[in-house]
């Protein structure tokens, strides 16, 4: 009777498990997404402001130069141009410039480590995703973050957003982790994913 219980709770256990588990290319989330980071110089409130001007510019200039990019290997080798790099720091130096500040601004295309993160109805898991860093002046202000390809950084929540994840590469699956936050069994897949990001990192 024992061994038929310990077989029952093994059973079902290896049943649980297997709905939670990432499946083959779920954590391919973390490829399939370029991150915005823009750091403020500063707290202050006018170095704030600034940095959202700024944003608002990047994020205008990069909607242009991604035009026709269906998918993330596009949108990198477009982003990450030398001259596309520098057209943005151009970009985000003259509005600067024309709110009055002397700041520097510093454009980068590199890896970063991002903590678990909501936008709208959508989350993503914590972990290492290719980002567009956006540095003003002394970089040492509150940061603001979004979802730059898919772009979602404007009305993420906007009945659009499937398609664009779609249209980019990611599988209904792959989708369905990264709106799904409400479920227990996504919490646990995104735990799971970043313990692998980290493993893998």
């Amino acid at each position: 009777m024992r061994k038929a219980l310990i077989f029952c709770s093994f059973l079902f256990l290896t049943i649980m498990l297997i709905g939670i588990l990432p499946v083959n290319g779920e954590e391919r989330i973390y490829d399939g997404v370029i991150r915005l980071h823009v750091i403020a110089s500063s707290d202050s409130a006018e170095d704030q402001a600034l940095k959202l001007d700024v944003r608002d510019a990047v994020l205008e200039a990069t909607a242009s130069m991604t035009v026709g990019c269906e998918d993330f290997e596009s949108a990198i080798s477009v982003l990450g141009r030398e001259e596309n790099l520098r057209a943005l720091e151009d970009t985000a130096r003259a509005v600067i410039s024309e709110a009055g500040y002397s700041y520097d601004a510093k454009v980068t295309l590199t890896e970063e480590r991002y903590p678990r993160r909501s936008y709208d109805s959508l989350c993503f898991p914590s972990g290492t995703y290719t980002s567009m860093r956006v540095l003003i002046g002394e970089a040492e202000g509150e940061n603001w973050w979004c979802v730059l390809f898919p772009e979602l950084c404007i009305g993420a929540a906007s009945e659009q957003a499937d398609e664009k994840f779609i249209a980019a590469g990611f599988t209904p699956e792959q989708y369905k982790i990264v709106t799904d936050t409400d479920e227990p069994r996504y919490e646990i897949r995104f735990k799971l994913l970043e313990l692998l990001d980290e493993y893998i990192g």
